[in-house]
């Protein structure tokens, strides 16, 4: 057995050690680039962010990926994980269109979770970035609902108008405006307004019973009337078709076969003035 103590003129007793510029054994955390005085203790998010922005090179994160997880979990009702989504997309989005769209969705997703002030935050934040773009739009109108549900009506009635300014053919728009004009008793614009939504392709048992209740204001019971029974017949013809579809699907899973096309099925959500179900466009008058 070699007696080392003896070996006083070991090769390797004597090294300099490491330089100043040799980083990879740094036992000391990284430098962050917070100021504690800012930051929130109740905000568990705040360290976690901050490591993935000094870990993660942008050039190596997918945004548009991150988005579609995002609208991933919006459909399986996860709104929680989707403002995280759409939260991480805007910071690594590489261009201002795709950036504006995340902030847009997570205030929907806020929305969802009746977060109406951080929804407010959210879509300011989407508008912020460009106030005329393709989702300047719906950024406005959603906007308005959400200050709607926050008690801020005369701003609410602002950013719809505003909606329809951006986008005349922009169908989610005029309805939300028809809602907020009919809420302040203004029945023969709001009429105007659902009338354009119709116009331009929207027409679902919502929309039909909003303007059935317009017309009413009006004094037009009998076409209000008749309004209310077509709305009436399409909720039922599409609740019929729902149950259709679970049946289908649950034969499917007992014994096989293929799922059935989401895009045969038309599905109503009746209660919210900023989340109308159809979208697309036509002329108005």
């Amino acid at each position: 057995m070699t007696d080392r103590e003896g070996d006083s003129d070991h090769p390797f007793s004597e090294g300099e050690g490491f330089g100043d510029d040799y980083d990879e054994f740094d036992l000391d955390p990284p430098e962050l680039g917070v100021d504690p005085s800012k930051v929130d203790p109740v905000d568990s998010r705040v360290v976690t962010d901050t490591l993935d922005r000094h870990n993660i090179d942008s050039e190596e994160v997918d945004a548009s990926e991150l988005l579609d997880v995002g609208l991933n979990y919006m459909q399986i009702n996860r709104f929680e994980q989707a403002t995280e989504a759409f939260e991480r997309t805007a910071s690594f989005a590489g261009d201002d269109l795709l950036e504006q769209e995340a902030w847009t969705n997570k205030g929907v997703a806020h929305a969802e979770l009746e977060e109406y002030d951080e929804a407010i935050g959210a879509y300011r934040e989407a508008l912020q970035i460009d106030s005329e773009s393709e989702h300047a739009a719906t950024a406005e109108t959603n906007l308005a609902y959400a200050l709607w549900e926050f008690g801020e009506t005369a701003q609410a009635l602002e950013h719809a108008e505003r909606a329809v300014e951006i986008d005349e053919r922009f169908a989610e728009g005029w309805f939300n405006r028809a809602f907020f004009l009919s809420e302040r008793g203004l029945a023969e614009e709001a009429l105007h307004c659902v009338d354009n939504a119709i116009r331009l392709g929207m027409r679902n048992s919502q929309v039909l019973e909003e303007k059935a209740e317009i017309l009413e204001e009006l004094g037009e019971y009998d076409e209000a009337e008749e309004i209310a029974e077509e709305a009436n017949a399409m909720r039922e013809r599409a609740e019929q078709r729902v149950m259709e579809e679970r049946e289908e699907m649950a034969g499917q899973q007992a014994g096989g076969g293929r799922p059935p096309n989401r895009e045969d099925v038309e599905i109503t959500d009746p209660g919210r003035a900023s989340e109308p179900e159809s979208d697309d466009e036509w002329q108005l008058e």
